[in-house]
């Protein structure tokens, strides 16, 4: 198992895998277009060549960064993948300066385990929203905001 960060290449498994978990109602759907765009905010796990976890470190403005993307392969659960990119993610966000991490999630157990607290939506600043317009749960969110300090 390695873990590294994404490039071009990877796309099309990581769009696969993503919407495969969007699909099944577990995160939000991401379009190639997001992908590409994001490609540098990627770590992923792959395995003998096949790419079975994915997460995103978004920075979002001063010393605030988003976990975003978090997936792993269903046959692969269980087997801290997803706990070791969260790893991965949160010494880069400290690297960077980061001081706070939040997550928007459906998996709040998950990330509970990760040091992340529940915390009102509303108490993210608005830098945090922007991307919300183009969701096709805007404006009924229904994530769970979860917020770690660092």
């Amino acid at each position: 198992m390695i873990y590294r960060k994404a490039i071009f290449k990877d796309v099309e498994a990581i769009h696969k895998l993503v919407n495969a978990h969007a699909e099944d109602g577990a995160m939000l759907a991401r379009s190639r277009n997001v992908l590409y765009e994001t490609l540098r905010d990627m770590v992923l796990a792959e395995e003998d060549g096949v790419i079975i976890g994915v997460g995103a470190l978004h920075l979002i403005w001063d010393e605030l960064a988003e976990i975003r993307a978090l997936a792993v392969a269903p046959e692969k659960k269980r087997q801290g993948i997803g706990s070791r990119i969260v790893e991965k993610l949160t010494k880069e966000a400290e690297l960077l300066g980061v001081k706070t991490l939040f997550t928007l999630t459906y998996r709040d157990d998950f990330f509970k385990k990760h040091g992340f607290a529940i915390i009102p939506k509303e108490k993210l600043p608005h830098k945090v929203w922007k991307e919300c317009i183009n969701c096709p749960k805007f404006p009924n969110c229904d994530e769970i905001a979860m917020t770690k300090t660092l």
